[in-house]
């Protein structure tokens, strides 16, 4: 290499690139957001998304998986990348750009799996505590693109258990939206993507009859990933 395309490199100001994990995760009657205790310095009582540092020899999206791995102990989950925040300004102490990821899990999955090295809690969407730094702005905009997300892609089943009823389904995507779904309308065009696989058990309770389970069918999710939904509130909402 040419030494002064060397020198130019060596004139440029460093800078440190971090990730952000913004976890959505749905308990069966609310959308939440999982965050970690910041506990240092004048932080100490801010919450904070899940992040770290992009290491010299991995990707970014090795670091993402790596990152939520040690928090979760998850693997093979659905994991996007939504952003890069980049302002001089959003951390006082080192110039720092960072990827923001969105992970997508079901709460039953995670609980029991949590790394004891981090004091995390879910929160639902609509009781955030005060955040760090700009990871405020990264949730807005991480809500927005899941909203338009779910309006077009059958994206919503990575929150759900293994097996769901269609009443389960429709309080997830309520709880995305925050607005209330025609059930006909819903059942209807969720039914229709021939997404879904019904099975013999019903959950017990839930009505007099019973709500029928059903489990994704994971050859056409796969394959049909952009199966548009297309009856389901805009990314406004």
């Amino acid at each position: 290499m040419r030494l002064d395309i060397l020198k130019q490199y060596e004139r440029q100001t460093k800078c440190l690139v971090a990730l952000d994990s913004i976890i959505f995760g749905f308990d069966g009657e609310q959308l939440k957001l999982l965050l970690v205790k910041r506990g240092i310095e004048e932080e100490q009582h801010t919450w904070s998304l899940m992040g770290g540092w992009v290491q010299p020899d991995e990707s970014l999206e090795e670091a993402s998986g790596r990152i939520l791995y040690e928090l979760t102990d998850l693997t093979e989950i659905y994991l996007e990348q939504l952003y890069t925040f980049g302002s001089p300004q959003r951390d006082p102490v080192e110039r720092t750009v960072s990827v923001a990821y969105f992970a997508l899990i079901n709460v039953e999955d995670y609980d029991h799996k949590i790394s004891k090295n981090y004091e995390a809690q879910w929160f639902a969407m609509q009781d955030l505590p005060k955040l760090l730094f700009d990871h405020e702005a990264m949730v807005n905009m991480a809500i927005q693109h899941l909203r338009y997300k779910a309006s077009q892609h059958p994206i919503g089943f990575e929150l759900l258990p293994e097996k769901f009823t269609i009443p389960q389904l429709q309080k997830l995507y309520e709880a995305i939206f925050g607005t209330e779904l025609d059930k006909r309308n819903f059942s209807r065009k969720l039914l229709s993507t021939n997404l879904l696989i019904k099975l013999d058990e019903k959950q017990r309770g839930y009505s007099k009859k019973g709500a029928y389970f059903y489990k994704i069918d994971e050859d056409k999710y796969k394959k049909q990933f952009n199966t548009f939904l297309n009856f389901l509130p805009s990314g406004s909402v």
